[in-house]
Parts: C-alpha cells; structure tokens; sequence
C-alpha cells in the first residue's frame, strides 16, 4: 500500500522542520512549502524576519532532500487576517490574527491549495495531538509538551479542516525536537522560537495600528467620572493594560490600568489595579460565532474546562447554549479583563472540543457583570 502525499509548511523555524523529518522516517511521501505572507518581505512595517525565514525554509528542504516550493499568499492574508484585525481594533475589539490565520489561511487557503496540488494532507510544527477515537473520531489534543502545547491557536479549525492536518512534533517535547534537528544537522537547530505576529516584527500593536487608524485623542476618566488625563485614541489601549496609559495615580502603591472604552464619548476608563474592582474581574460573559470539533457539539448545558488566554491554565465553566450561534459561560473562578474579539477554548480533559469569540458589551468590556 503506498504512503500518502503529504505538503508540509515549512516555516523556517525547527519545529516544523522536525516535522517534516518525522514524516520522512514514517515513509510519507511529503514535498514542503513556504509560505510567503508579507508582499515584500525585506521591507515591512515590523521588521519581519521573512526573508531569512524563506533561506533557512529552503535549506531545510535542501537538508532532508525533498521538493520545495514558495506560495504567495499575501493579497489573501491581508485581506483574511491584517484587514480583520485592524478593523476590530477600529470597532473597539481586540482579534486574534494568529486564531484567525489558522483558520482562514494556514487550514483554510493553504490545505485547499494542497488538497488541489494531490496532497491527503497539510503537516504543521504545531504542538498539539490529533487523535482518532475508537469509533473512528478525529479528535484534536492538547500536545504532550504543556508548555509548548498550541491546541489554542487551533481550536477555531472544524472537523473538515482537523481531517486533512496532521502534527508530528505533538507527541515530542521542545527539547526532543532541538535534538533531532542537531542530530540531523539542520541549520535551524538552535533558532529562536519566533514571538508576535510576522507582519509585527519587533514593532508593538499601537504603533502598527498608527498605520491604518488615525488617532483620535479624548479623556481618560476614572470609573467614577473623574478626569484624569488625556488618551492618544482608544484603538491604542486594550482592557487591562497597566503600563504606556500616562496618568499617574498620585496614591502609594496603586496603578491605573484601563477597565473600558467609550467609542461613543471617546472616553478611556481607568480604576486602581483591585481584586474588588467589577469592572475589571468578571465571572459571566456571553460568547458568539461558537465553534466545535465534536460530530455532535456540546450539551445546551454542561460543565467544561476552558482556556481564557493561550497559555493561561484549564478552569472549570459552565455552558449554556443561548441560540444563534451564543452561548453564556460562567467561569467558577473570577477573570481578569477577558476582551472582546478574544478566543475562549473549551476542553474536556486535554481534549479541544471547541471555541467561542466574547462578545462586545457595555463601554468595551466583554463581561457582563461589569
């Protein structure tokens, strides 16, 4: 029986290139390709490292002997994943490109494109497990190395696009996977992990949004209508924020950080950084564009594990389906700024099962009892 075809997206980073050797040593067939997403990648607003990440892709290829391409995807990632994000920031919302860029592009364009060119399916150097269930289920879990596990990032895909992607480096660790590559004398054996967004580099969210949204200063109250100062645009702050709002508290040991954002007034709101503040904390939100990568999705009520933020810990929730692709979670423990246009992740046990988008309430926030 011969093995599948298998297009593997080499990012220029070891863990994907690690992957593509796994699948060789298993004796798929597999071709790479990398994937540009920036038009001119030596001359971006962030300083994007893609050009060298393009060299050290094709070294990769050259290394393990297997066929490389390049797919220009640019004109479809700005207009599926830089237009969205910048637009919601716009709106008073804070999206997820890297969520949203799994879905639409990675196993959205790229997995269609690889599906077209013959390939059965599209490998990544993600860390997370696809499993099948005794009853034949393709199931998507957290990966074996927790500190490394990226199930988050991924728990927007659907069934279809979990049927046709497979994750080599899953069931490894970090360290395992750097081992490989140096045993294997690949050049990206000791790289850095590559951190934020390509098409940010080394330049942070406001000052890319600069860009595109044209500021619009205003005032900075209290939550009890105090003026306190003066914002540079709304867009420029996230629910949260501690650090870079400009107003000092004049009180010991206490700090403004931003609790909302009145697009209306073009207001920022601000209270003392405080367990008790119930514009910051929230137990209930409501979600929207709901998700799942269960046949049968979830209970209209049920008690689930979720991750509020990547790399935040599993907490327990309750679930209640609200109709029109909504649902209302009340988390056990109190959250700390959870924002609207963010990713909520549902588990059971280790095992992805779903997602939901908070959705935008009163002045900003996403939780409702604030």
């Amino acid at each position: 029986m011969l093995k599948e075809r298998i297009l593997v997206a080499l990012s220029g980073g070891v863990d994907s290139a690690v992957a593509a050797s796994l699948l060789l040593d298993q004796g798929y067939k597999i071709e790479a390709v990398y994937v540009k997403t920036w038009e001119h990648e030596d001359d971006l607003l962030g300083d994007c490292p893609g050009a060298q990440d393009l060299r050290d892709a094709r070294d990769v290829a050259e290394t393990l002997e297997i066929p490389f391409r390049v797919l220009n995807l640019s004109d479809f990632y700005q207009k599926h994943v830089v237009d969205p994000m910048i637009e919601g920031y716009a709106e008073g919302v804070t999206p997820n490109p890297d969520v949203l860029c799994n879905r639409e592009m990675k196993f959205g364009k790229l997995m269609d494109y690889a599906i077209s060119e013959g390939f059965t399916k599209l490998a990544t150097g993600h860390y997370c497990r696809r499993i099948i269930s005794p009853t034949d289920e393709v199931q998507l879990w957290e990966g074996m190395d927790k500190n490394k596990d990226q199930s988050y990032f991924l728990s927007r895909l659907t069934i279809e696009q979990l049927n046709k992607a497979i994750f080599p480096v899953g069931e490894i660790d970090k360290g395992e996977v750097r081992k490989r590559a140096k045993a294997l004398g690949l050049g990206v054996a000791d790289k850095k992990d590559s951190q934020g967004i390509c098409f940010l580099g080394k330049v942070k969210v406001p000052e890319f949004l600069g860009n595109f949204i044209e500021d619009k200063p205003g005032e900075i109250i209290t939550v009890d209508g105090e003026i306190v100062g003066r914002h540079k645009g709304l867009h420029r702050y996230t629910l949260g924020q501690r650090r870079g709002i400009g107003v000092p508290s004049n009180t010991d040991n206490r700090n403004y950080v931003v609790t909302g954002k009145d697009q209306v007034s073009n207001e920022l709101i601000v209270a003392f950084e405080d367990k008790d503040e119930q514009t910051l904390w929230g137990h209930k939100f409501h979600l929207n564009q709901l998700s799942y990568l269960k046949q049968d999705g979830l209970p209209e009520n049920s008690r689930l594990l979720a991750k509020a933020r990547y790399r935040d810990p599993s907490t327990t929730i309750a679930y209640k389906y609200l109709g029109d692709d909504r649902a209302e979670i009340i988390f056990e423990q109190p959250q700390r700024a959870l924002t609207p246009g963010q990713v909520l992740a549902f588990y059971e046990g280790e095992r992805l099962v779903g997602a939901g988008i908070y959705s935008l309430q009163n002045l900003g926030r996403a939780a409702l009892s604030a």
